[in-house]
């Protein structure tokens, strides 16, 4: 088992009530699980997000830790937080990595899979 090692999991959700699609403004809340994986204690220092509308317009964003938080996971231990992103359009996608730092002061990077944010079909857009 590698020593350094984190999984992440993204659930994407469509915020209706907080977009308005008439004037091209669509809100996706996110939760996201960081999960250490690997047999060393370990802490997410910073986070890299790359925001992609359908026009292929990206937001990059970069910050410290998570929601105000720089949590030290031990092997074993999940993290999990919520947050959201606004688009121009009803379907974007989102990626990125977290910056990590071992306790043994090993840095790592932990990749965010690639997830889709979409409008669902079926009615849910008012027009």
């Amino acid at each position: 088992m590698p020593q350094h090692q984190f999984a992440v999991q993204v659930r994407p959700e469509y915020l209706p009530a907080q977009s308005s699609p008439m004037e091209d403004s669509y809100v996706f809340a996110y939760t996201v699980t960081i999960s250490n994986t690997g047999s060393v204690p370990a802490q997410l220092i910073a986070r890299h997000w790359e925001i992609e509308d359908a026009f292929g317009e990206t937001q990059i964003v970069d910050g410290l830790g998570v929601v105000g938080r720089q949590p030290l996971l031990q092997p074993g231990e999940a993290f999990q937080y919520a947050s959201s992103a606004r688009l121009q359009t009803a379907m974007g996608i989102m990626s990125g990595h977290y910056f990590c730092v071992g306790v043994d002061g090993h840095r790592f990077e932990v990749a965010i899979p690639t997830f889709t944010l979409n409008v669902p079909t079926g009615g849910h857009e008012t027009h």
